[in-house]
């Protein structure tokens, strides 16, 4: 009797750029099932539930069982393969987004430490079961499953992540933590980059400097970015008009609003709103 098993859910599109599930599910593998060599283009973690299998990238091979992960890093040449007579089930997560590297970081991995181990006592099959729950096409399903996430990697970080005295807390990473905290809560505001380097108390170049190295973007473009994630929601889930739309995520004139939207959604905001 076969019972291999598989079911998974892929997201089509993608509203948030701070962090946004890709893919999420569990599989029953048969045995000597594999995956690769191949790369994919964002960050996607295995979670193993029983059986043994392995993980090869960066020239490392690594032999897995219950209670193991294994992060997969975007544009990085990765195989895995089930074990061919006690082959494994795995949970998975797909994910990325300008907070995802962060996050992967503080729970201890990286390209040369991509395995984690957690115990299956631990609340983490759990958080992964609870993505999958909350799929769904819907922006309310796309805010769940993100929420969900956060409590995957908050739990992954808490039995995983490097003690607190050992994580990144150079001054750099807080002066970016900072500014991403002063545009969540003041985005709606008419602000500027200025008023953001004002806040962190740095100048206007060094915050351009620390967003280009952490974010690989301008405090700028993570500002407009913001806005429109913003934007979307309140264009799809609480109906605001255009207009009511803009001036709510801190846009202060409707036009230049919807040229922009358009840049980064690729349809006007008005039809963006009908395409529930």
């Amino acid at each position: 009797m076969n019972d291999t098993f598989k079911h998974s859910y892929k997201v089509e599109h993608f509203e948030y750029v701070g962090l946004a599930v890709y893919n999420c599910g569990i599989q029953k593998c048969e045995e000597g099932h594999s995956w690769g060599p191949a790369v994919r283009d964002h960050y996607l973690i295995h979670y193993i539930l029983s059986g043994k299998g392995s993980y090869e990238t960066g020239g490392q091979r690594y032999e897995l069982t219950a209670g193991d992960g294994f992060l997969a890093f975007p544009s990085t040449v990765i195989h895995y393969r089930a074990d061919g007579a006690d082959p494994w089930e795995y949970s998975w997560v797909g994910f990325n987004g300008t907070e995802a590297e962060r996050l992967v970081k503080l729970a201890g991995l990286s390209q040369d430490k991509p395995i984690f181990h957690c115990p299956l006592e631990s609340p983490l099959a759990a958080n992964l079961a609870s993505i999958f729950d909350a799929t769904g096409s819907r922006v309310s399903d796309e805010i769940r499953m993100r929420g969900r996430l956060m409590e995957f990697l908050s739990t992954l970080i808490e039995y995983c992540g490097a003690n607190e005295t050992q994580r990144d807390t150079g001054t750099g990473r807080r002066y970016i933590e900072k500014a991403l905290r002063f545009i969540q809560y003041n985005y709606f505001h008419s602000i500027s980059v200025g008023d953001i380097a004002d806040s962190v108390g740095i100048s206007r170049s060094h915050l351009y400097r620390l967003f280009i190295e952490h974010l690989s973007m301008s405090p700028n473009e993570y500002l407009t970015r913001f806005r429109i994630d913003e934007a979307c929601v309140l264009l799809r889930s609480q109906g605001l008009s255009v207009s009511e739309a803009a001036f709510s995520s801190g846009f202060s004139d409707q036009l230049y609003f919807s040229r922009v939207f358009k840049r980064y959604k690729g349809v006007p905001p008005s039809k963006y709103a009908l395409d529930k």
